[in-house]
């Protein structure tokens, strides 16, 4: 749990760093949820360590709704259509404009089904006016990235039920360092 939420920290970071995102929002998001993935594993870690009833009881809850979480967005993930895709892609470019700057900067490609030389364009192929449109490089894209972001989120879901269940277990054992006649 520690290095994937040290991972996704220092994938926003290296994201920052080469300016292949410049939306603070998605990168703020992304280093949120890897501060809490740390901090839970840390809860989890010193509950383990201390043998904390607590602390463990809130971990192992926390990472089921993890689980629920990851399970049902992967399972959303390798579910959609290349309709869904699409029409999922077309509200994303809509709505905003600083993700539109940068995939049109590292897609090279200006608009989204037609290219439109009135349009400002932030991509190279703009000053030559010989660009495509973004939505069949996306579409194609898109597919191939759900696609692995749903297999792994599936595949990191199912370690993460075995944690609970694993968490679970370790609860219910007597603490060896306690009073043995607490227990009775």
């Amino acid at each position: 749990f520690q290095l994937v939420s040290l991972l996704l920290i220092g994938i926003a970071a290296w994201g920052i760093g080469f300016g292949l995102i410049s939306s603070f929002r998605v990168v703020g998001v992304v280093i949120a949820v890897g501060v809490f993935l740390f901090f839970i594993a840390l809860v989890g870690l010193i509950g383990a360590v201390k043998h904390h009833q607590v602390l463990l009881f809130f971990y192992m809850i926390i990472l089921l709704l993890d689980f629920i979480v990851q399970f049902s967005v992967s399972c959303a993930c390798l579910a959609l259509n290349k309709e869904q895709q699409s029409h999922l892609l077309e509200v994303g470019w809509n709505n905003t404009d600083s993700a539109r700057t940068d995939i049109e900067r590292n897609l090279n490609c200006c608009g989204f089904r037609v290219f439109d030389p009135n349009e400002t364009c932030f991509s190279d192929c703009f000053r030559s006016h010989q660009c495509q449109p973004c939505a069949p490089i996306m579409e194609e894209y898109s597919g191939m990235v759900l696609r692995y972001v749903g297999g792994i989120g599936l595949f990191f879901s199912f370690t993460e039920i075995l944690g609970v269940w694993l968490t679970y277990r370790y609860r219910n054992q007597k603490d060896p360092r306690a009073n043995p006649s607490a227990f009775l």
